[in-house]
């Protein structure tokens, strides 16, 4: 089996579940993120940018003196995930039962991008020679 190449890096989009089942507990969001990030160093080998939208989102946040869990959430948390959908070149969906995963999905899909569910489908970026 050959794996694809891309001709150029994409920003890639990893969604899945950050609140989703923990019952707003730290830990389990903890776990969860985890879990996002440990697609990052292979969507990044890959030749890609890997985003995560609580990098983002988080901080921001923070910012306005809230956390994942407060009222404010709703409105961060997934506006950020679409702002960044606008930027991104396809989203790479983890397992795991998300409704904000699921809403990226969709708008990326209405938008035209790709939408891979395993890293092995991303297609690699093909060596550049450099100078």
């Amino acid at each position: 089996m050959t794996t694809p190449t891309a001709e150029k890096p994409m920003m890639i989009l990893i969604a899945g579940p950050y609140r989703s089942g923990t019952d707003g507990d730290p830990q389990a969001m903890a776990a969860n993120l985890a879990s996002l990030e440990s697609a990052a160093w292979p969507v990044f080998a890959a030749g890609h940018l890997p985003v995560i939208g609580e990098w983002i989102a988080l901080p921001v946040l923070s910012s306005a003196g809230a956390g994942p869990t407060d009222p404010l959430a709703d409105d961060v948390l997934y506006p950020t995930a679409h702002r960044l959908l606008a930027r991104c070149d396809a989203v790479l969906r983890l397992p795991g039962d998300s409704a904000g995963a699921d809403q990226d999905v969709a708008l990326a899909r209405r938008r035209g991008l790709p939408v891979f569910h395993d890293v092995a489908e991303i297609p690699r970026v093909a060596p550049q020679e450099t100078a």
